[in-house]
């Protein structure tokens, strides 16, 4: 407080002073610097008039609120309206108290102006040489660095780095050929990111700065791999989401992910229709500590529903999303259950109790080789008859609208994984002519850093030195991010008007082998200091992910990344036959996919059949 008094007390002291040097300026100058005495007279005495109106005025104005090291163009307006109503009022102050001067009327003009480059120059001069603008171009300290963008977010970087002693900013590149020559923040702009090999040779820089938040991502990709092509390590700003919401700065960099480079342009929601879906109502998601299903709580709390009641079978799972949300939004309410969507009776116990208007169904095991050998019937149960529980209590409750989350796996099935969840698909399919419950359908493929994804994977095998495993040189996937999958099911669930199968638009398929080089890239290593080797396909894997099955064609929707798939339907007699088998107690994992072959006809079992053995007599 008592620094803030001091400073105050300077400012008001250099404005008082402008202000005197201002009016006896414009005196010296309206009689050519030959001041008469007469008028050298009036001249003393009007100052202990003109001053103090004037600092009264300034005062009002707010000018001693702020910092003279961040003025801005707001102080410039602030100081340019409050001299401009003292000039008004100094003549009007003479006239109303009758003071026996005669105050020449270009005086009254030129103070102004001289008051308005006193004040305003002063403030900005006292800015530029707390940022070293004033001998920024002659800075030769810190390391040098390129900065790919010259928009706006490039613009804020600069004067960031011009007040670090770390970084020495020597250039911008941008494809727009018309800032090319132009200077941003005293920094020139020198070419096309195409350029940047060139220039980076050439002004020795090992470091770049991605500067290019509101870009699309083929342009962010784009200098990703101009950085990678020129061997210079890489820093981006954060995102233009997270710009716009004011929770980081331009100048908080982080190094590049493999998001960035393997990630798509944001969804655009239907924020109105969301808030009408989810907004007051009870909001239930089972597999609620799973990645999609955690991250499908998160987008739902941002559209502040009544309660948020979260299922689960995993106590740390649970625990550890339930402790996010009470930090992050703690007046949420928030009901945390365990439970086994097979388990009817606690199912039906927590839809009496709750009564929730939207269900979203992410509860199911998704690990294609795990569920493929010693677990074909636990992942037939689970995902198949779990779904049904869930799906049926759902009905006799009254819940409006219930959304399931599929997997593209399910199409054209070659494990058991898929082949249950293309079941599911069906049941819910089949339950929709028989209640008020609308069922909701959204397929989708990989997400990128899931729980049993292959990116945390490679991660831990380059944090061990190598090598990283891939299955074939040749498999391809469809990737997407966490809150792009959570959020377009959000969307789906809002669309769908029952029984639709809304297929997510997954963009280009990635080789898994690139995927790999990349992270290899991004970690900081060359391709020949970690190696990759190749182990051949796991029990039950494509070598290629489809999007839709051989019988199956799309619908457009009003939303670009959402299709409806048309595909085979089921009935209330095929469900009834579906549900006798699959309350047998157990079965063995050759007997759950000759089954298969019957309940899905598009599957086909990439799992050769196991062999009796044989007991040899000696």
């Amino acid at each position: 407080m008592f620094k803030a008094n001091i400073r105050t007390t300077l400012a008001v002291l250099h404005d008082a002073i402008a202000a005197v040097l201002a009016w006896s300026f414009a005196y010296l100058l309206r009689f050519n610097f030959e001041l008469p005495p007469n008028f050298a007279a009036e001249l003393q005495q009007s100052l202990y008039w003109v001053v103090p109106l004037q600092l009264v005025i300034f005062w009002r104005f707010n000018l001693y609120r702020g910092i003279w090291r961040y003025a801005s163009t707001a102080d410039l307006r602030r100081i340019f309206l409050a001299v401009m109503l003292a000039a008004a009022a100094i003549p009007l102050m003479f006239w109303m108290l009758r003071l026996d001067l005669v105050i020449p009327r270009s005086v009254l003009i030129i103070n102004p102006l001289l008051l308005l480059l006193m004040m305003g120059g002063s403030r900005f001069v006292y800015r530029l040489w707390k940022e070293q603008g004033l001998y920024q171009n002659l800075k030769l300290r810190g390391e040098p660095v390129l900065v790919l963008g010259a928009g706006d977010a490039a613009v804020s970087l600069a004067k960031d780095l011009a007040k670090s002693s770390d970084w020495r900013l020597v250039g911008f590149l941008d494809d727009d050929t018309d800032k090319h020559g132009r200077m941003l923040n005293g920094i020139l702009v020198l070419g096309k990111l195409d350029t940047l090999s060139e220039w980076a040779e050439r002004l020795g820089v090992s470091q770049v700065i991605i500067a290019m938040p509101s870009s699309s991502h083929q342009q962010r990709k784009r200098a990703i791999q101009l950085c990678n092509a020129a061997q210079v390590k890489m820093l981006t700003v954060p995102s233009f989401d997270d710009l716009m919401s004011g929770k980081v700065a331009v100048s908080q960099l982080r190094a590049v992910e493999l998001d960035d480079l393997l990630g798509r342009d944001p969804v655009v929601l239907d924020d109105a229709g969301l808030h009408g879906l989810l907004t007051g109502k009870t909001i239930m998601v089972t597999g609620a500590g799973g990645s999609i299903g955690s991250e499908i709580c998160r987008q739902i709390a941002r559209f502040a529903p009544a309660k948020l009641v979260l299922f689960d079978s995993g106590e740390f799972a649970m625990y550890a999303i339930e402790q996010e949300l009470k930090q992050t939004i703690p007046a949420l309410k928030i009901i945390c259950l365990i439970g086994d969507v097979r388990d009817a009776a606690r199912v039906d116990e927590v839809m009496q109790q709750h009564r929730p208007s939207v269900l979203f169904h992410a509860a199911a095991y998704k690990h294609v080789p795990l569920m493929e050998q010693n677990n074909a019937w636990q992942a037939i149960r689970n995902n198949v008859l779990g779904t049904w529980t869930v799906a049926r209590a759902a009905q006799q409750h009254g819940v409006e609208k219930f959304v399931m989350v599929s997997t593209d796996k399910a199409i054209n099935p070659t494990n058991v994984m898929g082949a249950s969840k293309r079941l599911a698909e069906m049941v819910c399919q089949a339950l929709q002519p028989s209640g008020a419950t609308r069922f909701v359908i959204v397929r989708f493929g990989n997400v990128l850093g899931s729980t049993g994804s292959v990116i945390p994977t490679f991660r831990a095998q380059i944090a061990r030195g190598g090598p990283i495993t891939v299955t074939h040189p040749e498999i391809t996937r469809y990737f997407m991010s966490i809150p792009e999958a959570a959020q377009l099911v959000l969307q789906a669930g809002l669309m769908g008007q029952g029984g639709e199968i809304f297929v997510l638009e997954m963009g280009e398929p990635v080789k898994i082998v690139d995927l790999a080089k990349d992270l290899i890239r991004l970690s900081g290593f060359a391709e020949d200091e970690i190696k990759i080797e190749f182990t051949g396909l796991r029990p039950g894997e494509k070598l290629y992910e489809e999007l839709l099955a051989d019988n199956e064609h799309t619908l457009q929707t009003p939303h670009p990344k959402l299709r409806i798939a048309q595909a085979q339907q089921a009935d209330a007699a095929w469900l009834a036959q579906l549900l006798e088998w699959t309350s047998a107690t157990v079965m063995a994992d050759d007997a759950v996919r000759t089954a298969l072959a019957h309940w899905v006809p598009e599957y086909h079992s990439s799992v050769q059949p196991s062999l009796p053995e044989q007991n040899h007599q000696p």
